[in-house]
């Protein structure tokens, strides 16, 4: 069994989410965006980027507007692995 440590880290997180956001955009091929399910940990959001909900905007600014649904979680399941301060991004493509 392997454990994982990080560390929670605004900047790194903001700049983390900018990179895999340009890699989800440069991998959609010009296929649209039908929807999608953001997962977001409790210490994410607020906690980590300020309350103007800077998480929602940056995915919004980077993919387009699509409709979007979530929730905050105490853990988030990724490949068969649980996750702590992560957000888990799902789209549902055309």
């Amino acid at each position: 069994m392997s454990i994982g440590f990080t560390r929670r880290d605004a900047n790194d997180a903001y700049k983390y989410m900018l990179q895999m956001l340009n890699q989800i955009k440069a991998s959609l091929n010009g296929r649209k965006i039908k929807g999608g399910l953001y997962y977001s940990c409790m210490g994410r959001g607020e906690n980590l980027f300020g309350n103007d909900s800077k998480e929602l905007k940056v995915i919004e600014q980077f993919l387009g507007d699509f409709p979007l649904v979530g929730f905050f979680a105490n853990g988030e399941i990724f490949y068969q692995r649980l996750h702590a301060y992560s957000g888990i991004l799902t789209l549902f493509l055309e």
